[in-house]
């Protein structure tokens, strides 16, 4: 399995002896599989002051956390567009693909436990809502022509059989544990599965993008879109008909049940039993 960790690099709400605001650097490893432990999974954090914000002091402390860990990172996600130059020099001069990414969920609730646990016991801290990293979508593209599916349908599928992901036949895919999510194990989780006669193909590509979340826009003309890497998304299925809009409508009401955890799943055709693409997703800023 890939070693991917979770970065992000900003400031805190805590102020330093010259009443400036801390910077910390939070890293964690991305849990990959559904059944993973999150509490095995390596961490690193490192507060710095305002005057050492810059790539040289992020690859040092890069470095120290590579030297920590029981191996090195083959890929570094992160969520704050505004740290991008910052974060992919440290991380290019020291060979890391370092990309924007919505798949920061671990990170997500590490940092939301800080907030509330952590950063309130220092001297300096100031008390205030944490800025949030707003994703900006652009505007939606339409898939590769050669990757359009043929067919798709939204399912459901309970928490409790997603125990068994790690036995299914998927050639591309990735998890994370849904005991991260506190959901019930008869949680009905919102999915829709893609059949296309490319379906190697199409699961190959997507394979290569950060994916994010499917999303219903009901705007005319209505759409299902794909939400990946930063801030990109792309045209799943336009919507025409009045009976598609309420099963997109219903699928997003699901998926609000469930905290927005939700899978996109690609096959060659309805009767198989593998999966070119399984991804488990959620919806969701910090």
């Amino acid at each position: 399995m890939a070693n991917i960790w979770e970065l992000d690099f900003y400031s805190r709400p805590i102020l330093d002896e010259r009443q400036k605001k801390l910077w910390e650097l939070l890293i964690c490893q991305s849990p990959l599989g559904i059944n993973e432990n999150i509490d095995s999974l390596y961490r690193y954090s490192e507060f710095t002051d305002n005057q050492q914000v810059n790539s040289i002091w992020l690859r040092s402390a890069l470095e120290k956390a590579i030297a920590q860990a029981p191996q090195p990172p083959e890929k570094i996600r992160f969520f704050r567009r505004q740290m991008n130059n910052m974060i992919t020099k440290a991380c290019g001069e020291l060979a890391i693909p370092a990309t924007l990414s919505r798949r920061t969920y671990l990170l997500n609730q590490w940092l939301e436990q800080r907030m509330k646990e952590v950063y309130p016991t220092y001297s300096g801290y100031q008390a205030g809502t944490n800025p949030s990293a707003q994703y900006m979508s652009s505007a939606p593209q339409p898939l590769p022509d050669a990757l359009i599916g043929e067919k798709w349908t939204f399912v459901s599928l309970e928490a409790e059989g997603f125990k068994e992901m790690s036995e299914w036949d998927i050639d591309f895919g990735e998890a994370f544990p849904l005991s991260m999510m506190n959901l019930a194990p008869n949680s009905s989780i919102p999915g829709l599965i893609i059949y296309s006669s490319r379906a190697q193909a199409l699961a190959a590509w997507m394979s290569g993008l950060e994916l994010a979340f499917i999303k219903f826009n009901s705007d005319k003309p209505a759409r299902l879109l794909l939400e990946t890497g930063g801030n990109d998304s792309w045209i799943l299925a336009n919507l025409n008909n009045p009976s598609t809009i309420a099963e997109a409508n219903r699928f997003s009401e699901a998926k609000s049940k469930v905290k927005k955890v939700h899978f996109l799943a690609v096959q060659s055709n309805p009767e198989s039993e593998s999966f070119a693409g399984f991804w488990l997703l959620q919806e969701g800023n910090i």
